[in-house]
């Protein structure tokens, strides 16, 4: 069997003893890599100032080999901060209001990207298998390709594809789309986004499909196809149901004793729709004043990016409706919207997921979200909650059980979360049930194997 070598932005370490990190992604990565040996590649998340970053740190974890490297403090703004997540980020989000193109930033992306190839390629063997991980490394396949390398490479964008009229607004789309033409399989989340690529190469010329999904494109034929990105769902579902027991879980349950729980957890961007979100529980809590002290709303929000003025200015606006909603709704006894602003141990979040009435998971845009698919998970299947979810998710290509909403139509999401709440047990049951079977049989390993095979 061919060695694994996967190349992304940030690696993830295994914990102390090599136990695999939480999160299914890296479970996934990590599994394949045991058992074909290899290398994971990726930057060490430390800037070295204005030096030249010191040679590739390795580190060996039985069959894997970590190899991280740092990046200087040029690189990482113009790299990551500039063109990564200023530019690619919002056009792949259809937001070109927050697109920041700049030519540096620009330059940076692809010398970052040439840089992460001559680290690499002479750590490379002839047969293996390399793959490459989201909007960060687009151009690597092609630096690799001018270095010799023949090797068969991957692509997997872990956000969503813009359709080409927002695409090509950006300067350099055409790089771009250049760039992926050199993988031998490029993949997406779901059959939206590869539609959409489809009709980018088509658009002007630029490529041909041939329907049997493979693609021409630049003097390159490629393969592309659509993997929804699983997670570890028998697993999580343990873990939910043990994390029950939790300290903190038992602290929360008595704190929403005779309320309903109604949870949110999204990192900090403008993606997730957090302020519709806030918006349309407010809503929701005017239209059904019945539910007023008898609903409790748990937002938990990790801080992102905050070295980016974006973010940091977004952190602000989030606390600030928290805290106006809570003045206008609040009372001495009930304080409507709990906001936390950090980040919590996943066996808390599991348990706090297996207490909510509601999973609210409603990003204005999302390549999959993963959060939507970890709630289903926690749930008690006597007795399940009901998932909100919003129809721009690409979560909501495959969890037809979930109540899916607009989360631009405020009065429609707040709606959807009355429904929930007094669904009846028979409908939450067979709704969950859908689900969860769903997930049970498309978990991450199955997504990892899909991609490699077609790949092989």
């Amino acid at each position: 069997m061919s060695r694994l070598v996967v190349v992304s932005n940030r690696v993830t370490l295994p914990a102390k003893g090599g136990v695999a990190p939480a999160g299914g992604l890296a479970v996934a990565l990590q599994a394949a890599l045991e058992e074909r040996g290899g290398i994971w590649m990726g930057w060490s998340g430390k800037s070295s100032g204005s030096r030249e970053p010191e040679p590739l740190s390795m580190q060996e974890h039985g069959n894997i080999t970590y190899a991280l490297t740092d990046l200087t403090k040029t690189d990482v703004e113009e790299y990551y901060e500039g063109f990564a997540n200023r530019v690619l980020w919002p056009i792949c989000h259809y937001r070109l209001d927050l697109a920041e193109y700049g030519r540096k930033e620009m330059a940076g992306y692809f010398r970052v990207n040439r840089f992460f190839a001559h680290r690499l390629a002479p750590m490379l063997k002839e047969d293996d298998v390399i793959w490459v991980h989201d909007y960060h490394l687009i151009p690597l396949a092609a630096e690799l390709r001018q270095m010799g390398v023949k090797n068969k490479i991957g692509f997997f964008l872990h956000i969503p594809w813009p359709p080409a009229d927002v695409l090509f607004a950006m300067p350099v789309h055409e790089e771009i789309m250049r760039g992926l033409s050199h993988y031998d399989l490029v993949g997406f989340q779901t059959d939206h986004d590869l539609t959409n690529f489809a009709g980018c190469l088509v658009r002007e010329g630029i490529g041909e499909a041939s329907g049997d999904g493979k693609f021409t494109s630049y003097d390159r034929t490629f393969k592309g196809g659509y993997y929804p990105i699983g997670i570890e769902t028998a697993a999580f579902a343990e873990f939910a149901k043990k994390a029950a027991s939790n300290i903190m879980v038992r602290k929360a349950r008595q704190s929403v004793e005779g309320r309903d729980l109604i949870i949110g957890v999204d990192r900090l961007d403008y993606s997730k729709g957090i302020t519709q979100r806030i918006d349309a529980f407010e809503q929701f809590i005017k239209s059904n004043p019945g539910y007023q002290n008898k609903v409790t709303y748990l937002q938990i929000t990790p801080k992102s990016r905050s070295e980016v003025p974006e973010y940091e200015a977004m952190q602000r606006t989030v606390a600030e409706q928290a805290g106006r909603v809570n003045g206008a709704l609040g009372t001495v006894d009930w304080v409507p919207i709990r906001y936390i602003n950090r980040s919590i141990g996943r066996p808390v979040l599991a348990g706090l997921y297996r207490l909510a009435k509601i999973g609210l998971v409603t990003p204005l845009r999302d390549g999959m979200n993963l959060v939507a698919k970890e709630y289903v998970a926690a749930q008690d299947p006597q007795d399940p909650g009901v998932l909100v979810l919003s129809r721009f998710a690409g979560a909501a290509r495959e969890l037809r059980g979930a109540l899916l909403v607009n989360p631009y139509d405020i009065e429609g999401t707040a709606n959807a979360i009355a429904r929930g709440l007094s669904m009846s047990l028979e409908e939450r049951q067979e709704r969950w049930g859908r689900m969860m079977e769903h997930l049970l049989e498309r978990d991450v390993m199955r997504w990892c194997d899909d991609f490699l095979a077609d790949l092989a």
